[in-house]
């Protein structure tokens, strides 16, 4: 019989999986750890990206947070659904290999909107593979540069798409930026010892690592953060075995990480000023346990892709905030959605001062 839980316990317990409340079994001490709990992090904002590891890493700048990522304790590619995510180094080949395919089968499409043909984005890997082949590290306007030497258009969004399809077929993968400049490598020199299982581990391991970074999930869950189909996905879990454990979610089936159930499951007053792209809202098919729908314009403006960055109590999403960086400060202005005494400003107020710690930086706010 699976275990019971109401939706308020359930997202008790995803506040655990997601690494924002101790967990029973999870003691992440630096950025591998934590990319690899959750298997991916959704990262195609790169200062999103950073500071969601800085969250679950307390205590971390971001200067140790780059500095991790140019040891390439993890690395930036496009894994699922076309998108950039962090995966651990190690992992990204097979990754690529298990959920890009659909992806790149779906790309003739835009290719043909954008008067691309197949042969062009072959020759754009057999370009860039050249190019950097040796240790070449090339900024993305450099790698366009080449693109175009050899006579391929770049201009548009056609150069994105080149790049893209580079990195999706696992050629190149993003490496830290020099600067403010995105730069590219090869991926089999930037990770020489590749994890390389079958098809099946890949399966169990993707839905365990899913499943335990961001349950109670469902199937559709897994299905649509991959990309995978729904069969693929219910594979993955049963493939997973005693790792993963059923439970009913208000009466619908769904799976967690067997571990998370010594956790608690009652209602917690905590407070997290989370980036715009976080797992805790973009992990799931349904953020209706996050966030109020009458809010979601609010969080992403048009339905447009582009997440604002959330304040969360208690496990919901209470407000937005918007930063300025600057040399010395950090000019944060927080949107209340519910409201806001004077005690939970305070705590707001508190919480993007670690923010700016993190940075290095001094704090202004604005409400």
């Amino acid at each position: 019989m699976p275990v019971r839980l109401t939706g308020a316990e359930a997202l008790a317990l995803r506040m655990t999986s997601l690494l924002l409340r101790p967990h029973p079994v999870a003691r992440p001490s630096g950025v591998a750890d934590v990319v690899e709990w959750f298997g991916a992090m959704q990262a195609q904002d790169v200062a999103s990206g950073e500071w969601s590891l800085g969250v679950r890493l307390p205590g971390r700048t971001v200067t140790a947070v780059r500095a991790a990522l140019e040891r390439r304790e993890a690395l930036r590619t496009w894994p699922m659904r076309g998108t950039v995510h962090l995966v651990p180094a190690r992992d990204a080949h097979w990754m690529l290999a298990l959920t890009g395919v659909r992806t790149l089968a779906r790309a003739a499409t835009s290719r043909a909107q954008l008067g691309l043909t197949e042969a062009d984005a072959d020759r754009a890997v057999d370009v860039l593979g050249a190019a950097l082949a040796g240790g070449g590290r090339f900024t993305r306007a450099r790698c366009l540069a080449a693109l175009s030497a050899a006579g391929l258009d770049v201009t548009g969004q056609r150069g994105y798409h080149l790049l893209w399809h580079t990195s999706l077929s696992g050629v190149t993968c993003i490496a830290p930026h020099v600067g403010n400049e995105q730069t590219f490598v090869l991926l089999d020199e930037w990770v020489p010892d590749p994890h390389r299982p079958d098809r099946d581990e890949a399966l169990g391991l993707l839905a365990l690592r899913y499943v335990r970074g961001h349950g109670p999930v469902t199937a559709h869950d897994l299905a649509r953060w991959t990309g995978l189909t729904v069969t693929d996905a219910r594979r993955g879990i049963t493939l997973a075995g005693d790792a993963l454990t059923p439970v009913e979610v208000d009466g619908a089936d769904a799976v967690v990480d067997a571990a998370l159930l010594d956790a608690p499951r009652t209602a917690v007053d905590d407070l997290h000023t989370l980036p715009g792209f976080d797992e805790y809202l973009l992990g799931y098919r349904d953020r209706a346990p996050m966030l109020d729908p009458a809010h979601a314009n609010a969080v992403v403006p048009g339905n447009n892709g582009v997440f604002r960055s959330t304040v969360v109590r208690g496990g919901r999403v209470v407000g937005t905030w918007t930063r300025t960086v600057g040399k010395s400060a950090v000019t944060v202005t927080v949107l209340p959605l519910t409201p806001f005494d004077d005690a939970l400003r305070a705590r707001v107020e508190a919480a993007l001062a670690g923010y700016a710690t993190y940075l290095g930086l001094s704090l202004r706010h604005s409400w």
